[in-house]
């Protein structure tokens, strides 16, 4: 049953399970089940086999560990102590009372949370952990919704990062880049000016950003998104208490008066520097151990993200918790026994998103082996269509392909090299809109996936529901994809990447301002009634 039309079930019945139950632990052990029975022919021996191995896959992989998988497990839990701790110390109630005095409207604190996912484009994962903890006080201040917060973090980690040359996404595309180029003698340019010159095609990317940035600016929700944020400000309730809510504090710590801003800011802060020189410090070790030199590029190619979010966790960590012991000196409240509760609940609260992270990485796992992506990969091979609707063919197979596997990186890995063998026989001059049309349907795919590693880190990062993320992020990635796919449709017709971007700008602006025009109207209505 491997790489075949059978191989994409296990994906679809536990997206759509998600999406009917919204239990996802009970969706995704129904996936895996489905895809180790697949696997195994039905055999009930051999599916055991393949239920555990993929379950432990996150530990334990061909005769290793697998530090990746263990080192962003042990990264989140070291975020919730460290979420504990400056709630302990009062650091998020002092930081909260400072923003509000220099954050006075809830535009201010939404701009601030998509600037910060602006300029912390290193690493998707440390964008969505690291954005959440600095916003979420700020965000909560000012009544608006989880849901929205984790959309802010979600549409502005992957994006941002998939055009960024300086990030590590952008040194592994380069080098993809790289071996694409190598075997076409008729392109001049080096893999690094390919990635440069394809960012403004990537419509998809630029779709969404202006989309984050017109919903950051402006009082306008669409959806389910609406309720969230109705709630929200009419009842102050930022999410629903009955819900599983990953990387949500369940016990509240006694308040005191003795927390300070740096409580709050230098373990944030410090947790950031360490994992931007870790990134640069094992990527140089690495660059010089195998090419015998290190340039800016083979730096953030060879980085060990891992080991470097694992390190800044720890020293993070260690200064949260040595905040709060130089609280001990004159704080009467301090004390041995609250630190034990910290860390207790700390840990508690990431379990749910470390549990989920588990079985996505076991489903994915499985659906490497059930040959999904080639089974998708030889459907684009197959399609007899003409050239110039290659760019959006490859756009809506890598968002497929995204959706069912959950991982954009997967993705890019099957689909980029096949695309690049397509368009350099049949229309070199189509090949980087091609490429940028595979990078833009697989971060589109990936936010619409519910078992996408970095849209369950985004929940986890905002303190959302999982569920909720996804149902209300949905809406607006479908809308950025039709927009982006107009333009790959005109890019292809005619040649000219200008026209296809200026197709996407005049349906933005369009639909941005009708829009506002509706928002006028209600609110309008609502001032006559």
């Amino acid at each position: 049953m491997e790489g075949t039309w059978v191989s994409i079930l296990p994906p679809v019945l536990a997206i759509v399970m998600v999406l009917i139950t919204r239990k996802v632990l009970l969706s995704l052990g129904i996936g895996i089940v489905s895809a180790a029975l697949l696997a195994a022919s039905f055999s009930p021996v051999q599916s055991a086999v393949n239920f555990w191995n993929a379950i432990t896959v996150s530990f334990w992989d061909e005769g290793a560990l697998n530090t990746y998988s263990i080192f962003i497990m042990l990264f989140i839990l070291l975020l919730g102590i460290i979420t504990a701790f400056v709630s302990l110390s009062g650091g998020s109630r002092a930081f909260a009372e400072w923003a509000a005095v220099r954050i006075k409207t809830k535009r201010g604190a939404k701009l601030l949370t998509v600037f910060l996912g602006f300029i912390l484009f290193v690493d998707d994962y440390f964008n969505a952990l690291a954005v959440g903890q600095i916003s979420r006080p700020i965000t909560d201040s000012h009544k608006i919704s989880r849901a929205k917060l984790a959309y802010f973090i979600d549409s502005t980690s992957a994006p941002i990062c998939v055009i960024s040359p300086i990030s590590s996404w952008g040194a592994y595309l380069i080098g993809q880049l790289a071996i694409i180029l190598g075997s076409a003698a008729t392109i001049s340019y080096s893999p690094l000016s390919a990635f440069v010159m394809m960012a403004p095609m990537n419509f998809y990317v630029i779709t969404t950003l202006v989309l984050v940035v017109f919903l950051a600016w402006t009082d306008i929700d669409l959806f389910g998104m609406k309720k969230h944020e109705q709630l929200a400000m009419e009842t102050g309730q930022l999410y629903d208490p009955n819900k599983e809510i990953p990387g949500q504090l369940q016990e509240d710590f006694p308040e005191h008066e003795y927390g300070r801003v740096r409580d709050l800011i230098l373990p944030i802060i410090t947790l950031v520097v360490v994992v931007l020189v870790m990134m640069i410090w094992t990527g140089y070790l690495e660059s010089m151990a195998s090419l015998g030199s290190a340039t800016i590029w083979s730096i953030f190619e060879n980085t060990n993200v891992p080991l470097s979010l694992l390190t800044g966790g720890l020293v993070g960590t260690l200064v949260a918790v040595g905040l709060y012991m130089n609280q001990m000196r004159y704080n009467s409240t301090a004390n041995i026994s609250l630190m034990g509760r910290a860390l207790k609940s700390g840990l508690k609260a990431m379990l749910p998103a470390v549990s989920i992270l588990i079985l996505a990485w076991a489903l994915t796992d499985l659906i490497a082996v059930l040959e999904t992506g080639v089974y998708l990969s030889e459907l684009v091979e197959k399609t007899n269509v003409p050239i110039a609707f290659l760019p959006v063919i490859m756009f809506v197979f890598a968002g497929l392909m995204a959706f069912s596997t959950g991982t954009s990186w997967g993705s890019f890995g099957i689909l980029l090299p096949i695309a690049g063998e397509i368009m350099i026989e049949a229309a070199p001059e189509m090949l980087l809109p091609a490429l940028a049309a595979v990078l833009a349907g697989a971060v589109f795919g990936d936010h619409c996936s519910p078992i996408s590693d970095t849209t369950i880190l985004s929940s986890t990062g905002a303190g959302c529901n999982h569920i909720d993320h996804v149902a209300t992020q949905l809406p607006y990635a479908l809308i950025c994809a039709g927009i982006a796919g107009i333009g790959y449709i005109v890019l292809g017709l005619t040649g000219s990447i200008w026209f296809g971007l200026i197709a996407i700008i005049i349906i933005l602006i369009a639909f941005l301002t009708g829009l506002i025009i509706r928002n006028n109207k209600n609110e309008a209505l609502v001032n006559q009634g």
